[in-house]
């Protein structure tokens, strides 16, 4: 992403005639953009969908194919991993070779990954599905998000279009857990992965009625995506066998020495490189910083306490796939709407208000969630679950809505690629986290409650920061 990241954005087409924006506004007028709205909620569902889908099978797995906890930590963090990684590049791609057609190549590769996860012979394969299906998920992302950009070039319409968007991956979450543990129950754990193909076949139907999206000069930065990966992989994998095998082991030693050096070279080769896939310039600007803080930790509270819920109720209360999948109902079932509220609310007080409500209502359900013991009813564990889904549905949409407003249009994929690189990176980070505490505790209650714990305290911390930003989205846009 190239500066100024401080250009107002309350007439981007004018202030960005190279990017083709202003080519995409005829389009918009002549009814294009529900078409573009379509297919890129469609995708976000898909990529929502496989990062949640999959929890509630997870025990289901591990009798079917084997694997300990830090074989099932895989096939959570082998997706997101790769999503994380090559998220940045993704965005790049996404500018590079034009927002529809990386979309496009996204869908088909996601879709021949899901297909290869439902046919996988064993543990190792279904990583390595899974590792492929995070590189489509890390490419449709920014892509998808660039095309709403594109598609609705009003600031206002924009903002609708993207709290609408958003509805794609909250039908996902309410949907993941109770459609992967019917799923699993009925025909089993398979489907799970071959219910993605009818809806990335509708949104590729959608996409061809979008025309081609503008190419724009980027280069990718091969230095960078390869020690982001090294760094990511190794830490991932530092962080998991340590807590299966003892921080001790040499070979965690080595891993974890790898992500640290990978990581200084990431760094090095950004700050020095002449096409850096995150220049470091970015983080100039208070909103962008603050905003990946933020992602980071909503996404280690959510899918972390998400992963641990479902191994809780499985594993510790003896309920099947299809209960558990149940029990998530009240967490996630009006995610959806409280995702439009967070959009209204953000027009009317400014982005700030929604985000610090969300952030603190999610710690404040991770703080009840402490209370949970091994004779807690399951619908009492199901409603102290809520609000910490609530949470991140009232921050996500004013978050999302607050970073693209910052950045100039033609550049929209690059920046979205950033905040839900930061976001991966917090799910994948916090599975490896919690599954090590859940790993190394006396009980799995006492992990638990630590991982909560951990969560908890972070958002109140994320929370905090947030107060730092511009109270209101026409000084978000001039920060």
């Amino acid at each position: 992403m190239t500066s100024p990241l401080n250009s107002p954005l309350n007439s981007p087409l004018k202030s960005s005639p190279g990017s083709g924006a202003v080519a995409d506004a005829p389009e918009a007028a002549r009814g294009g953009s529900p078409m573009v709205l379509g297919a890129a909620l469609l995708g976000f569902f898909l990529i929502s969908l496989d990062a949640l889908i999959v929890t509630v099978a997870l025990p289901d797995i591990g009798r079917s194919l084997g694997g300990g906890m830090s074989g099932l930590q895989w096939v959570v963090d082998g997706y997101t991993l790769l999503f994380a990684a090559l998220m940045l590049s993704a965005g790049a791609l996404s500018d590079r070779i034009g927002a529809r057609q990386a979309y496009g190549g996204g869908l088909v590769l996601f879709g021949l990954a899901s297909a290869a996860c439902g046919f996988a012979p064993n543990l190792g394969v279904l990583v390595a599905a899974r590792l492929v299906q995070g590189a489509a998920a890390a490419v449709m992302m920014p892509a998808s998000l660039a095309l709403v950009r594109q598609g609705f070039p009003d600031q206002a319409k924009r903002a609708r279009a993207i709290a609408i968007w958003t509805v794609g991956g909250a039908v996902a979450v309410a949907a993941g857990p109770v459609l992967g543990g019917a799923l699993t129950a009925t025909v089993g754990w398979q489907w799970i992965f071959f219910v993605n193909l009818p809806a990335g076949l509708l949104a590729l139907a959608l996409l061809t009625r979008i025309p081609p999206s503008p190419r724009l000069p980027a280069r990718l930065d091969v230095t960078g995506q390869v020690t982001a990966v090294v760094a990511m992989g190794a830490l991932t994998y530092g962080v998991i066998e340590g807590g299966d095998k003892g921080f001790g082991q040499p070979l965690v030693i080595a891993s974890l020495s790898v992500a640290l050096v990978a990581a200084a070279t990431f760094l090095t080769a950004q700050a020095r490189g002449a096409h850096p896939m995150l220049p470091l310039q970015l983080f100039r600007s208070r909103v962008v910083a603050v905003s990946l803080v933020i992602g980071f930790m909503l996404n280690a509270a959510y899918y972390g306490g998400v992963f641990i819920f479902s191994l809780y109720l499985q594993q510790e209360r003896g309920q099947s796939a299809l209960h558990a999948g149940v029990l998530f109902i009240p967490m996630t079932a009006l995610v959806a709407v409280v995702n439009l509220a967070s959009a209204k609310l953000a027009a009317l007080f400014g982005p700030r208000v929604p985000m610090v409500a969300g952030q603190l209502v999610g710690a404040a359900g991770l703080l009840a969630l402490l209370t949970v013991g091994p004779h807690t009813h399951v619908w009492t564990v199901a409603a102290l679950m809520v609000p910490v889904g609530l949470g991140g549905a009232l921050t996500v949409p004013a978050l999302t809505a607050m970073l693209l407003d910052t950045v100039p249009a033609n550049r929209a994929g690059t920046a979205s690629a950033l905040l839900n690189t930061g976001r991966q990176v917090g799910g994948a980070i916090a599975v490896a986290v919690f599954g090590a505490l859940l790993a190394g505790a006396d009980t799995f209650l006492a992990g638990m409650r630590w991982s909560m714990l951990i969560a908890a305290a972070g958002l109140v911390l994320t929370a905090a920061t947030t107060l730092t930003l511009p109270r209101n989205r026409h000084q978000t846009a001039e920060a």
